[in-house]
Formats: structure tokens, C-alpha cells, sequence
């Protein structure tokens, strides 16, 4: 694997720096492990010097993301979840250790990503380590009746070539969706912020150009979803209608 031309720090900006400046190399031709401050907790991640999937660093939409959940947890309560491109896995561990949320996450087919994963939950102290699915966005999904109500996701529009596949995956996920035999209601005071299930609840705070970015939102669209920008670009994507497609179903 070939060693990082760049500090991970660098590609972060001032005011979106959510992370101490010492970095700690275990093995300089692989990964870095970076203290990241969360809200409420310390984690410890340990990155990617580089990865070709671009699964090695956290971004500043995971932190944002992580501020506007933590301002009201009945979101999230209660929810059956899966994150999509995880990468370092540090989003999922941090909803299991403050909120104890049962949360799958997910990936490209990459053995090194999965393995990475379970080491930052060993390392944070969440044992057994999250279940986790490799599979790349288009591809037929492993789990061909998903149970998940809410899926998450930060800063995956980054590649503008796979929105067709994301979108595939996405409808595969929102359409097949089959809820478990006990669904808990939420709470009267949680009402008004209850999200639909299921739900794609995505923070997005790279900076392509609007034409690209507006491409997935489109194409969304286009496909039978629903769009809705909560604020904080933060968006929530939902099905218009219940529906079934097993195009992604393994067979």
C-alpha cells in the first residue's frame, strides 16, 4: 500500500477541524490513528494513510452529521439501522456508544475496510464488534429482504460516476423494505420528529459543483424518491410510495 503523500489534518479546514493535531503511526506505510472529539466522547480512529476506495479519512460531514443527530436522539431511538459507506466506521460507533442503537455497517467488498471497522470498535470499547455487509453500491445487496428503517450515511457524493449505482441501492433498500414483527411506536413528545420508515437520512458537506451534486438529487427523483432538505444539508430521501423491487436481491 503506498504511503500517504499528505497529513490527514491538512485536508481538513480550521473550522471544520474536529480532531487533536497528534496523529500516532502504527505502521507509516498504512494506517494513522487520530483522536477525534465527538460530542460527548473521545474516539479513537484508526485511518487509512491511503486507500484506493477512498475509505480512509473522516470528513467533515461526519461531524456535522454528528451535531445536528445528538439535538434530538428520538431520531434515531428505536431505529433498525444500516450506514452506508462507512468507511473508517467511526459514525456507527459513536451512535452505538452514546445512544446504544442497533446499527449494521457497510462497505465496498473490500477486506481491509471490514477489518478496520472492528478494529476501531475493539479500540473504542464496543464489543461484539457492529455486524457489517460488503457490498458495492449497483451490485446485487446479500440481504434480499432488508429490515432496516433508517439508513445513514456522510459525504458519499464525492464520486459522480457511481449516483446511478447509489441509486440502485438505495431503491433496492427503501422499496424491499420489510419491517420487523414489532415496530416501537414512538413516543407522543417524539412526534414531531419522527422520520418516515424507511428513511436515507445523508449529511453532505464536500463541495462539488451544484450541477453534479444536483444530479443525485434528480436522480433520486427520477426514480420514485422523495428529497427533503432538513436544514444543515442534511437531506432525508423516502419512498413516494410503497413499492417492491428485488433488482438487487441475490438470488
Amino acid at each position: 500500500m503506498d504511503i500517504a503523500l499528505f497529513s490527514p489534518s491538512s485536508l481538513f479546514h480550521e473550522d471544520d477541524a474536529s480532531s487533536t493535531d497528534e496523529e500516532v503511526v502504527e505502521n507509516c506505510e498504512t494506517y494513522v490513528e487520530r483522536s477525534h472529539q465527538f460530542p460527548g466522547m473521545e474516539l479513537l480512529i484508526r485511518e487509512f494513510s491511503f486507500h484506493q476506495m477512498n475509505a480512509n479519512l473522516l470528513w467533515p460531514g461526519t461531524f456535522a452529521f454528528v451535531e445536528w443527530l445528538v439535538q434530538d436522539r428520538s431520531r434515531i431511538e428505536r431505529r433498525h439501522i444500516l450506514e452506508l459507506g462507512s468507511g473508517t466506521g467511526a459514525l456507527a460507533i459513536f451512535l452505538k456508544k452514546l445512544y446504544d442503537v442497533d446499527i449494521t455497517t457497510s462497505d465496498y467488498d473490500d477486506e481491509e475496510i471490514e477489518e478496520n471497522i472492528a478494529h476501531n470498535c475493539r479500540a473504542n470499547g464496543v464489543t461484539p464488534v457492529l455486524p457489517h455487509i460488503k457490498h458495492s453500491w449497483g451490485d446485487p445487496f446479500p440481504n434480499p429482504h432488508p429490515e432496516w428503517d433508517l439508513i445513514v450515511a456522510s459525504d458519499i457524493l464525492l464520486y459522480v460516476k457511481q449516483y446511478a449505482n447509489l441509486i440502485k441501492t438505495l431503491c433496492f433498500l427503501l422499496n424491499s423494505y420489510k419491517p420487523r414483527e414489532t415496530v416501537v411506536a414512538p413516543q407522543p413528545h417524539d412526534t414531531h420528529s419522527e422520520l418516515p420508515r424507511p428513511a436515507f437520512l445523508m449529511s453532505w458537506r464536500r463541495r462539488i459543483g451544484k450541477e453534479d451534486e444536483s444530479l443525485f438529487f434528480t436522480g433520486c427523483e427520477t426514480a420514485g424518491l422523495q428529497v427533503q432538505h432538513l436544514g444543515s444539508r442534511v437531506y432525508c430521501i423516502s419512498p413516494t410510495k410503497p413499492a417492491i423491487n428485488h433488482d438487487l436481491a441475490s438470488s
